[in-house]
């Protein structure tokens, strides 16, 4: 699937709940209608049910939309609950999700101005 994705420049993520049983035209209004956004050829919409162990991603492919659906056998996404809104991603935040792992890190290390060290 990732290498599907290689040409996305863009990765927006619906927060929250969504009724992954829709399908393209009903995802399609949700992106259109809900968010105001356009299904263009370098964005991938995803959205996630209750479970978590699945999501749908959309996107247009310049001549059809393309629907992806992924499930997982053993455990879950680390799928943003926070009140529904479409967050924008990045592609190494993207790669975080698909691998289980949370886009907002616990820790990381945090950039400082320079001191001197003498």
């Amino acid at each position: 699937m990732l290498k599907l994705l290689e040409n996305m420049n863009h990765f927006y993520v619906v927060t929250g709940y969504t009724d992954i049983r829709k399908g393209i035209d009903g995802l399609a209004v949700i992106v259109k209608n809900k968010y105001g956004q356009a299904l263009e050829e370098d964005s991938l919409f995803l959205f996630c049910g209750r479970k978590a162990d699945r999501f749908k991603g959309l996107f247009w492919d310049g001549s059809g939309y393309v629907l992806l659906y992924k499930r997982l056998t053993n455990s879950r996404f680390q799928w943003p609950r926070n009140a529904e809104e479409l967050k924008q991603i990045t592609p190494q935040e993207f790669r975080w999700l698909m691998e289980g792992l949370s886009i907002y890190p616990d820790r990381s290390i945090k950039r400082t101005d320079q001191k001197p060290m003498f």
